[in-house]
């Protein structure tokens, strides 16, 4: 069952991503999925960058993702 949730806010996340052309931080992804948790938002990218499908890129200032 979490499986399937996990996958769902993956899904979210990968659609907001896609949406962007600069990429996202977790708070701005937050906004754009209307995750309410950051668990939520946390699980999503861990899978995302499991299966390879995303760019973690840490800045100064934060971590910034975007589509592979």
């Amino acid at each position: 069952m979490l499986a399937e949730k996990v996958g769902e806010f993956a899904g979210l996340v990968w659609n907001a991503l896609n949406a962007s052309e600069a990429g996202l931080n977790a708070k701005d992804l937050k906004k754009a999925t209307k995750l309410k948790k950051n668990e939520e938002i946390f699980m999503a990218l861990g899978w995302l960058l499991r299966e390879d499908k995303i760019n973690a890129v840490e800045t100064e200032e934060d971590v910034v993702y975007s589509l592979k």
